[in-house]
C-alpha cells in the first residue's frame, strides 16, 4: 500500500520545489564582549557566531549593525590558527626563533610567507624575490644566497633540487649571517610560511571573504575576525581579547504551504489514515534531504475537522507545511 502511494508521489517529484531561503537569521548585540565570550554567548542564545558567505550576507549585516549607529569593530565567527612552520620541518631547538619587523609582523590576506632583510616581513607568497638556501648537515649548514628572483614555491623548489632547502634560522648568530648576504641582494624568501588555516565558529568551510587591511601578530597564535561600517563593513583579524559587539545567527522560523495533488492508484485507499500519513511524510522529508535540504521540517496542515486530504472529481488534494 506504501509503494502504491509513494509511486503516485514520485511522478510529481519534479515540480514540487520548495524556494531557497535564507538557512541563517542574524541577530546584533550591543554588549562588548571578548570573541570568546560572543562565542559562548551565540551558542548559548541562538546558534553561533555569524557565518557569511555571499554579498547577500553582508548587506543584511551591513542594515542590521546601521540601525544600531555602532561604528566600533563588531565581531563575527570567523577566525585564523597562526601556525608558523619551516619548510625542511625542522622543529628542534630554535625554530620558534623570530625577528620580525618592529616586533611584530602584520596579517593581510595572501601574506603566508616570510622574506628576510635586517628583520623578517610577510608577503604574498607569488611575489618575486632572492632567496636563501642551505646545504651541509644540521650541526654544520652553510647558507647561499640565490639571485634570481622566484615566488615562494619555486624558490623552495629550486633550493631543494640544488641544495638542501630553503633556509632555516635558528638564532642571532644564524640571522647575522643571512643579513650580510641579503644586505648585497635585497631582501630574500627565508623557509618560513604558514597556510591561511581559516575557520567558521559553527565549522562551515571557508569559500568566501571580504577583507581589508592588517593587524600585527606578534606571539598570538589566534587571530580572530572583527568588521566595521568605517570600513564598508570589509574585515580584519584582531586581538581576539579585545571586547565589541558582535553578531549571531540562528535557523529562521519561516514557514511556507505547498499543495499537493496525489493521484491515486487505489481509490479504496485512505489517506487520512495515520499511519498512511506519517509514511508519507517520512518519504518526502527523506526526499528533500536527499536534495540537500536538510533544514527544512513537513508538517501536515489539518483542516478544522481533522482531515488533510480532499478528493476531487479526479484528484486529491493535500496542504503540507
Amino acid at each position: 500500500m506504501m509503494e502504491s502511494i509513494w509511486l503516485g508521489v514520485l511522478c510529481l517529484s519534479g515540480w514540487l520545489v520548495l524556494p531557497v531561503c535564507s538557512l541563517r537569521q542574524y541577530y546584533f548585540v550591543n554588549n562588548p564582549l571578548t570573541w570568546n565570550e560572543s562565542q559562548t554567548y551565540c551558542r548559548q542564545k541562538y546558534t553561533d557566531l555569524a557565518t557569511i558567505e555571499n554579498t547577500e550576507d553582508m548587506k543584511e549585516l551591513e542594515s542590521l549593525v546601521s540601525s544600531a549607529n555602532v561604528q566600533s569593530e563588531v565581531w563575527f565567527g570567523l577566525y585564523s590558527e597562526i601556525n608558523w612552520k619551516w619548510s625542511d620541518g625542522f622543529t628542534g631547538s630554535g625554530a620558534e626563533y623570530r625577528t620580525w619587523t618592529g616586533g611584530g609582523n602584520n596579517f593581510a590576506m595572501g601574506s603566508f610567507c616570510v622574506f628576510s632583510w635586517s628583520e623578517w616581513s610577510t608577503t604574498n607568497c607569488e611575489t618575486l624575490r632572492k632567496c636563501i638556501c642551505y646545504r651541509g648537515t644540521e650541526d654544520n649548514r652553510q647558507f647561499v644566497s640565490v639571485k634570481k628572483s622566484m615566488n615562494w614555491s619555486d624558490a623552495q623548489k629550486y633550493c631543494r633540487e640544488n641544495f638542501v632547502d630553503l633556509v632555516t634560522v635558528r638564532n642571532n648568530s644564524e640571522q647575522q649571517k643571512i643579513w650580510n648576504k641579503v644586505k648585497y641582494i635585497g631582501g630574500s624568501w627565508i623557509g618560513l610560511f604558514r597556510d591561511p588555516d581559516l575557520y567558521w565558529s559553527d565549522g562551515s568551510s571557508f569559500s568566501w571573504s571580504s577583507f581589508s587591511g592588517s593587524t600585527p601578530i606578534g606571539s598570538m597564535t589566534v587571530l580572530c575576525g572583527s568588521m566595521s561600517l568605517k570600513r564598508s563593513m570589509k574585515w580584519k583579524l584582531l586581538n581576539c581579547e579585545q571586547r565589541f559587539p558582535f553578531v549571531c545567527h540562528g535557523v529562521p522560523d519561516k514557514r511556507q504551504v505547498v499543495k499537493l495533488r496525489i493521484e491515486m492508484k487505489d481509490n479504496s485507499m485512505d489517506l487520512n489514515n495515520p499511519e498512511v500519513k506519517a509514511e508519507l511524510l517520512k518519504k518526502l522529508q527523506d526526499r528533500l534531504k536527499d536534495n540537500g535540504e536538510s533544514e527544512v521540517t513537513l508538517r501536515w496542515r489539518e483542516q478544522p475537522d481533522g482531515k488533510v486530504f480532499y478528493k476531487e472529481e479526479t484528484q486529491g488534494t493535500c496542504p503540507a507545511t
